[in-house]
């Protein structure tokens, strides 16, 4: 399967304005409204950049096991810094996920701003992996900004002010996540590398992986494998926007299955664009009208979605 199997939005379309710019929210709108996913091309992003994050990462997660320990942070719900192998599960499934991960928060804010308030600054293995911040923190801000574009999109499609998505996440906790699949040799029975899930932010952003793996399920209850290469970026909506639209925007489920050849590892680097804690993701009296007519999604905040959430999968 190569990125074809879903929809592709060209960012040049984006770029370029005018009835171009239409088609790419065309795209972007009905890709999120029937499956929940779009692959992102012309992202920008240099390869150099991503391919320099996964050698950081890869630095780190072959470190010893009692010096990766060093970087957890105890009380940041998994939100900051390391967190190690087994620890999370996906919501409902009795076993652990195979995998750990750090995940990294607003960079480019100094370390006392609110949005660090709940979790702490990001931790950085400064003195063992020296390029992993740079790294990281250049991968952050570019797909920070593809993620905006994306959420005025989807905003545009739904004839509402364009800012009204992107707004949400200016100075919220968006974090990035890089994750490690190690291989598979020792897994226990009925164990994944991802099990079966939906993301809870607003929507997702997920960098070429370092091998295959990422299905998605359709409507006919059949898994899709999708391919990450780097020259796409693929994009999907989480529960927070579907809840904001009423359901218009799908959160599709999908998961991380284990490789062929159980000795193979594998890398990602999500980005999951979250809004701020307070902001209010009661149903949008527009998108209630083009989904029937009915509110079908509960009143909340951001911010109480996320800790039911963390406490769900293991991190609460």
């Amino acid at each position: 399967m190569t990125e074809s199997s879903i929809p592709v939005a060209d960012l040049r379309d984006w770029q370029a304005g005018g009835t171009s710019r239409d088609h790419f929210v065309r795209t972007v709108g009905e890709s999120l409204a029937d499956t929940g996913f779009f692959a992102l091309a012309s992202h920008g992003i240099p390869e150099e950049l991503t391919r320099r994050a996964y050698e950081a990462a890869r630095t780190f997660f072959h470190l010893p096991r009692d010096v990766k320990a060093r970087y957890h942070r105890p009380g940041a719900k998994g939100q900051r810094g390391y967190t190690g192998f087994g620890t999370e599960h996906a919501r409902d499934s009795g076993a652990p996920d195979l995998k750990e991960f750090w995940q990294v928060g607003r960079t480019g804010v100094p370390d006392d701003h609110p949005v660090h308030a709940p979790y702490g600054p990001n931790l950085w293995p400064d003195d063992t992996v020296p390029d992993f911040r740079p790294a990281m923190s250049s991968l952050y801000q570019a797909l920070d900004g593809l993620g905006a574009v994306c959420l005025e999109a989807c905003a545009r499609y739904l004839d509402e002010p364009p800012r009204t998505f992107a707004a949400m996440g200016e100075d919220s906790d968006t974090i990035v996540r890089v994750i490690y699949y190690p291989p598979t040799v020792d897994a226990p029975p009925g164990a994944v590398r991802s099990a079966a899930h939906e993301d809870i932010n607003l929507i997702t952003l997920l960098s070429g992986a370092t091998a295959e793996g990422l299905e998605l399920l359709r409507r006919d209850g059949t898994w899709m494998p999708i391919h990450v290469s780097f020259d796409h970026i693929v994009v999907d909506s989480g529960d927070m926007l579907q809840n904001v639209t009423n359901g218009l925007f799908k959160s599709t489920t999908h998961r991380v299955v284990n490789p062929v050849d159980a000795t193979t590892e594998r890398f990602s680097m999500p980005c999951f664009i979250h809004p701020r804690k307070e902001v209010d993701l009661t149903p949008m009296a527009s998108a209630v009208v083009r989904t029937g007519g009915s509110t079908k999604y509960p009143s909340l905040t951001a911010g109480a979605y996320l800790e039911q959430r963390l406490r769900e999968i293991g991190l609460g």
